[in-house]
């Protein structure tokens, strides 16, 4: 059903429109290799992935700081499979992983083709947890900033999402309203509710089939936002 009124489409970035755990996974790979850390790269990932959402969880909750996520959910990944890492190179690690991070551009199926489909009909913009100066090259380097009119980052903004005042910011900053926008992204706390609460339409990039209230707008494929837009 397609909504009516809207000017105005609002994405989140990472495991929305850019598909971060492929991307995540070259990115170990470069520099596990460039440090000899001598760890199975997929015996790694299963550990590192749920310990990595859970620090951003308590990141967007306010609970912790940048440092401590970079530091920490690599600590905290080497010390449950057993392979003892100095602090240093987890340092080293820490700081690599971000500079390497954004050379990699693999985008979600569909990317590409629903954003030359919405570009002409909509204004296009980002709201994005993750860190400044990381997002700007992810956008950058896959060629798709040049879609979006605005980016709302939670570092220039100082709360993160689900907290309204990103949302509400990121509005103002596109010069719109809700009543005119609607949200895109694949984190239910962050995205979905986060901008529900504060009246602004969303529709849940439900990749990985979470079974949701049947009231969500929801998509398995980015493609399938033609039948809202």
């Amino acid at each position: 059903m397609k909504l009516k009124g809207i000017t105005d489409v609002f994405f989140d970035l990472d495991h929305t429109l850019w598909d971060f755990d492929k991307n995540s996974a070259l990115t170990f790979e470069k520099i596990f290799d460039i440090h000899n850390v001598g760890v199975v790269l997929d015996d790694f990932l299963t550990v590192y992935e749920p310990i990595n959402l859970n620090y951003w969880k308590l990141y967007r909750e306010e609970k912790i700081d940048k440092a401590a996520l970079r530091y920490g959910r690599l600590k905290n990944t080497f010390d449950a499979i057993d392979y003892f890492v100095e602090d240093r190179l987890i340092n080293r690690l820490s700081e690599d992983y971000i500079t390497h991070l954004p050379s990699n551009n693999y985008l979600f199926d569909g990317t590409i083709e629903i954003l030359n489909y919405l570009k002409p009909k909509y204004r296009l913009h980002i709201i994005t947890n993750g860190f400044h100066e990381v997002q700007h090259g992810k956008l950058q380097n896959s060629n798709i900033d040049i879609f979006f009119e605005t980016v709302t980052n939670s570092e220039m903004v100082g709360v993160k999402k689900p907290n309204p005042i990103i949302f509400e910011q990121a509005l103002n900053l596109a010069n719109t309203t809700v009543n005119s926008s609607v949200m895109v992204g694949d984190n239910w706390e962050a995205d979905i509710q986060g901008a529900i609460n504060i009246g602004l339409d969303a529709i849940c990039f439900n990749v990985h089939g979470t079974k949701l209230d049947k009231n969500i707008k929801q998509i398995t494929n980015l493609l399938d936002l033609k039948l809202y837009l």
